[in-house]
């Protein structure tokens, strides 16, 4: 339940170019593998100081059954300057599954964003201390101190029609090494003719995991979905 989109990286990068670009949007999947519905809300706000971004998910079957949030926070108090493409990265991530407590996550790092002239090539790396306080081996020891790397992209094609975006997450949790990429591909409808004031997107993406949720080994699960830009 993990999710990031190129709202992330844009939170990061925009912010060092204007404090009245914001977005959010609301995507609806239908998950093929799970056979369940997902709706993910995503927000970002930049600001002076640097820029925020959160997403909610949740899960439904017959009654929603599961939710996941993260909260990230970059930090760039040096904007106007040539190190503009470097900011501090704070986040947390939690939720609940049933009656299961997923760990919570406190993480911190540096962030490297960068784009192409026109805004249509956006990209980030973040560099990462990830602490989780609930984490225990099979002997009851802690372990909190844990790493994450996370790429995050983001690509504008056909003169706006199409867009091709996503991240990448790989960090450990004790022993375990995760691997979690969520690319999602994404049809502007707003670009037809006489829908220039209907932002819908459809589209879909496809999560790929190797040791993530539970599950041991690699699995690609696609799932169908609509995105509301608002």
């Amino acid at each position: 339940m993990k999710r990031k989109t190129f709202v992330l990286l844009l939170a990061v990068v925009w912010a060092s170019v204007t404090c009245s670009v914001k977005a959010q949007n609301l995507q609806v999947y239908y998950d093929t593998s799970r056979g369940c519905v997902t709706s993910t809300l995503e927000m970002f706000r930049p600001d002076a100081f640097g820029s925020t971004f959160y997403f909610v998910d949740m899960d439904y079957k017959s009654r929603a059954f599961g939710a996941y949030t993260e909260i990230a926070r970059e930090l760039c108090f040096w904007q106007d300057t040539d190190w503009s493409w470097l900011s501090i990265h704070l986040e947390f991530d939690g939720g609940l599954a049933g009656a299961y407590s997923f760990n919570n996550h406190w993480l911190g790092g540096l962030t490297y964003s960068g784009h192409s002239e026109d805004f249509s090539k956006t990209w980030s790396l973040s560099a990462m201390y990830n602490a989780i306080p609930g984490l225990r081996d099979i002997t009851g020891k802690c372990r909190m101190h844990n790493f994450q790397l996370t790429g995050v992209w983001g690509l504008s094609l056909f003169e706006g029609w199409c867009s091709f975006s996503g991240f990448a997450d790989f960090w450990s949790e004790g022993s375990t090494l995760v691997f979690l990429s969520e690319p999602q591909f994404w049809v502007n409808l707003n670009k037809i003719k006489g829908w220039g004031d209907i932002p819908l997107s459809v589209g879909g993406e496809l999560e790929l995991s190797n040791n993530f949720g539970g599950d041991r080994g690699f699995y690609a699960r696609p799932a169908l979905g609509a995105k509301w830009t608002f």
